[in-house]
């Protein structure tokens, strides 16, 4: 299976079946059974991660809760938006190469997503109001968390968020902040199917 592998895929050592319940390791096979239907391949970062097995399903509980879209608010598309931006800004290489790649999938727009991980800002006439305004505080919060204030709020409800929106924009910004600093830590090897992937679309 995927957790038995040779090539070195962090900073860490890599993870153990003996450490882990059965209960564990069926949640890592499902998981790395739909990436592998879905993608075409298994992340890497989610081989390793296993590590700390608990703390791995916890990490694909919350995860899960951001993107599931029967109680979710902002799309798909959004969110991977604003990981494009934070790991971005946070210069975190492999969750830009994901977020990237997944972004890419949904807009169907590589070159918008390229200059999205230039700088935003670049990507501005290729962006609707509400979409910029999302850049706007996704780089906000990244980069001046100590400033937050109502102004960021407003400008989200002037561009048309309402404050389930709202909320939401603020716990996928701050959830991919935070996976930023770790995955940066451990530094997993990007797998190379990322970077072409998503890239070539029927006109």
């Amino acid at each position: 299976m995927a957790l038995e592998f040779d090539e070195q895929l962090s900073r860490l050592q890599k993870p153990n079946r003996d450490e882990m319940t059965n209960k564990e390791y069926e949640v890592f096979n499902q998981n790395v059974e739909a990436m592998e239907k879905n993608w075409g391949f298994i992340n890497n970062l989610f081989k390793v991660l296993p590590l700390n097995a608990s703390q791995y399903i916890g990490f694909l509980n919350f995860k899960g809760s951001l993107f599931n879209p029967e109680t979710c608010y902002l799309t798909n598309a959004d969110k991977e938006m604003i990981g494009v931006v934070v790991s971005s800004i946070n210069c975190c290489s492999y969750c830009l190469t994901t977020h990237g790649d997944a972004l890419r999938g949904y807009t169907k727009n590589p070159v918008l997503v390229d200059k999205l991980s230039y700088n935003f800002r670049s990507a501005r006439d290729m962006l609707s109001e509400k979409q910029y305004a999302l850049c706007e505080y996704a780089w906000y919060v990244t980069k001046h968390a100590d400033e937050i204030g109502e102004e960021q709020i407003e400008k989200l409800r002037q561009a048309g968020f309402n404050d389930h929106e709202i909320l939401e924009a603020a716990f996928v910004a701050g959830f991919f902040n935070y996976t930023n600093r770790w995955v940066s830590t451990i530094a997993p090897v990007a797998n190379p199917g990322h970077f072409s992937h998503n890239r070539n679309f029927e006109k």
